[in-house]
């Protein structure tokens, strides 16, 4: 597990992972100080996110360049334990499937090396109608580089 001192903001490719510090702010709590379970959500969809920007695939050049969105299809989420307020989290992800319109990653949220969330996430290409589309090959071979 990589330490999260040593991580850069937009996070590190190593060995076909992705890993992803996050900080957990008194927004992403409930009363009791403890993570919210649809932040989770939001701290995966950040790593996916600043994934495609390592990549020179931001989400804005997507629909600029290809007129084309990534949504999220289906996820799972399995919890072990929680975060709490102030914690220091990173965010592993690889991808485990590529198709023509979609590819699906595994998303483990730790806190130092104790895994907290088990994130599934399958991703769907779609066309600015919402329909399904073909993911660019341009974008395909370089995201499979990264996994699979």
């Amino acid at each position: 597990m990589k330490q999260i001192c040593d991580l850069p903001l937009t996070g590190v490719f190593e060995k076909g992972n992705h890993y992803y510090p996050v900080r957990v702010y008194y927004e992403d709590t409930d009363n009791a100080k403890i993570v919210y379970h649809a932040n989770y959500l939001k701290f995966a969809e950040r790593a996916r996110t600043e994934i495609l920007r390592l990549l020179d695939f931001e989400q804005t050049d997507l629909s600029r360049r290809f007129g084309l969105f990534f949504a999220v299809k289906d996820c799972f989420l399995k919890f072990a334990q929680p975060a709490y307020l102030d914690d220091l989290l990173v965010v592993q992800s690889r991808i485990t499937q590529m198709k023509g319109a979609s590819f699906s990653f595994e998303q483990i949220i730790y806190r130092d090396d104790v895994p907290l969330v088990h994130c599934d996430i399958r991703i769907a290409c779609v066309n600015e109608k919402g329909g399904p589309a073909r993911i660019p090959s341009e974008i395909s071979q370089t995201l499979s580089k990264f996994g699979v």
